[in-house]
């Protein structure tokens, strides 16, 4: 056996192959999980490839390949995802965030009134990113932020509060319930949208992800559904929605709202051309 000191280097080249079956960001995800597991910087890391690695640091990256390999997220072995320029805490309580969510953001930030301070309802937060990004970008906004799990609330209080945002109430209760009679200028949810039967709630990370955040009945439009049928209560004159939903999802979306008497219904699309998202207006 040979007694050669296993080094950064090494250390990387290893887990990269190990992580390439998982796909093509095998070498960045085996970069986070050593600046992790040595609490140093990545570019600390490729600075000095040559660096021994020690051996309790070696044992705790075989152990962290070993969970990622069986499918759980990079974003939960981290503790950490970054969305929308935030850092957020993550773990099994919460549905990872991912880039198209920032679609929800991006439709926020164009539509609510410049020149008072709005109102805006996140169903569904989970970890609270969509909620707590708005919040960041639009600090004379109120948002109100539910969700049905007491534990994925936890989270996304202490996202907020390590934040320091405080232009965000966390509600725990089912989509509206929380809220009474609470008038919103825009409405936005990444709610559950796979069906029940998906095989892709096996795949990598999702299997290891809570599923009542991925999916609500046997065809993935059920949530969507309800947050539809009740929007127009919730939304003030020429409020928006805007939800999440899969890509092949848009067209039912959009016969939903206008079935509850949504108009000026736009679909959003991701960096990839995809329809990911869709809105609709009150009025």
């Amino acid at each position: 056996m040979s007694n050669k000191p296993f080094t950064v280097g090494s250390a990387l080249d290893d887990a990269a192959s190990k992580l390439r079956s998982l796909g093509a960001d095998a070498r960045r995800e085996a970069e986070i999980l050593l600046s992790v597991v040595v609490e140093r910087p990545r570019a600390a890391l490729l600075a000095n490839p040559g660096m021994p690695l020690d051996p309790g640091h070696a044992q705790k990256l075989q152990q962290w390949l070993e969970r990622r390999l069986r499918g759980e997220p990079l974003a939960y072995l981290a503790g950490r995802k970054e969305f929308w320029s935030l850092d957020l805490e993550v773990d099994p309580r919460v549905l990872v965030p991912r880039p198209e969510t920032e679609l929800l953001v991006e439709f926020a930030l164009e539509v609510l009134p410049p020149d008072k301070h709005p109102r805006v309802l996140d169903l569904g937060t989970g970890s609270g990113a969509v909620a707590l990004a708005i919040a960041g970008e639009r600090p004379d906004a109120r948002v109100v932020a539910t969700d049905v799990s007491p534990e994925a609330l936890a989270v996304a209080c202490r996202n907020a509060e390590r934040l320091g945002l405080a232009n965000v109430s966390f509600e725990v209760g089912h989509w509206y319930e929380p809220v009474g009679a609470m008038h919103f200028d825009l409405i936005v949810s990444n709610p559950p949208y796979v069906a029940e039967n998906d095989p892709a709630l096996g795949g990598d990370g999702l299997r290891a992800e809570p599923r009542v955040a991925l999916t609500s009945g046997p065809t993935g439009l059920e949530a969507l559904q309800l947050i539809a049928a009740r929007a127009r209560e919730h939304l003030r004159p020429h409020g928006w929605l805007a939800v999440e939903h899969g890509a092949t999802q848009a067209d039912a979306v959009a016969a939903l709202f206008s079935a509850q008497g949504l108009s000026t219904i736009r679909s959003l699309r991701d960096l990839a051309g995809l329809p990911r998202a869709t809105a609709g207006r009150h009025g």
